[in-house]
């Protein structure tokens, strides 16, 4: 990273400990605490805090209060897949399937040459540049594993669902990049599908013999999860903590972004007083009447002065 600055290795921030990589995993989130790690000793160091400190902000006070409720990377990674670079966005599986009229597979290519369709694939969405999707974020997730059941009636089905709100102590404001797909998933079993995708043709594999049941029914029994026999697609959503791409301080989000009432980034980001963003009602009447009686003073002020300087002057000539 930044080979001409401080040229990082993965391994600086990612500790390796007895052959464990510091980093995301289902059992142990990665940190998301103000910790505070030396870079000389062996301790975590994935949190910006472990190099940076709780008061990286040496002449700005503000930005250094916004700590405790916004992460450092809703600032400072502006923007994800930049500088030519493309990040899927969307895939909806259920499309696949399509083929020429002549029986063979279509295959479509944006002019950046991004797959964006394929017969065994279906429609995929690719964006470059992306400004990031906020949400709290106290850490934590709740994943959607194989065999669960789809208990929520939410659209899109959330594979894992983020953990934290205003309300937790432990939760700030997180960028996120957010994959959303279509998959398949069985309607009386309520449990999303594993189709056995890739083997020889007559084996019921999809991307050989593109039959959903088929590839369902094997993939289900080689998992050892029930399957009704019915095939039907849901939406679904993946969050993606977004924590690399720093871009230098110059360029990390201006105050307007997010602090203006309409079209900003924490536009859809609900539940808490966002000054600039949010209005109530009883402070901005309370702001109209103190301002009508101030200008009313002034009126009056200048009034009673003119009202006296005109007596002064007749009193002068009398």
């Amino acid at each position: 990273m930044d080979v001409k600055g401080l040229n990082y290795s993965c391994s600086t921030c990612h500790v390796t400990k007895t052959h464990k990589i510091s980093g995301r995993y289902y059992s142990r989130p990665a940190p998301n605490k103000h910790q505070f790690a030396l870079p000389a000793d062996d301790g975590e160091r994935l949190a910006c805090e472990s190099c940076h400190g709780p008061v990286p902000h040496k002449k700005n006070e503000i930005l250094n209060h916004h700590t405790d409720k916004v992460a450092c990377q809703s600032c400072h990674v502006p923007r994800y897949a930049r500088g030519g670079v493309f990040t899927k966005v969307g895939w909806d599986w259920s499309s696949a399937g399509k083929f020429t009229a002549d029986g063979k597979a279509i295959v479509k290519k944006d002019k950046s040459g991004n797959l964006i369709y394929h017969s065994k694939k279906g429609d995929m969405r690719w964006a470059e540049n992306v400004v990031p999707e906020y949400f709290w974020y106290n850490g934590g997730m709740s994943y959607l594993r194989e065999g669960d059941k789809i208990q929520s009636s939410t659209r899109p089905l959330e594979l894992n669902a983020l953990k934290g709100d205003y309300a937790d102590k432990d939760a700030r404001i997180f960028p996120f990049k957010v994959m959303r797909g279509n998959q398949p998933f069985d309607p009386v079993e309520l449990t999303l599908l594993a189709p056995y995708l890739f083997g020889k043709k007559g084996t019921g594999a999809y991307w050989v013999d593109y039959d959903w049941v088929k590839a369902c029914d094997i993939g289900m029994r080689e998992a050892g999860l029930p399957f009704s026999g019915k095939v039907d697609f849901i939406e679904t959503a993946m969050y993606w903590p977004i924590t690399h791409m720093v871009a230098p301080k110059e360029k990390s989000v201006k105050c307007e972004e997010c602090h203006r009432r309409s079209d900003g980034r924490l536009e859809n980001l609900k539940g808490f007083y966002l000054p600039g963003r949010d209005r109530w009602q009883f402070l901005d009447n309370l702001g109209w009447v103190l301002l009508g009686l101030t200008i009313l003073a002034l009126l009056l002020h200048a009034g009673l002065r003119f009202v006296s300087s005109s007596r002064r002057e007749d009193g002068g000539k009398s």
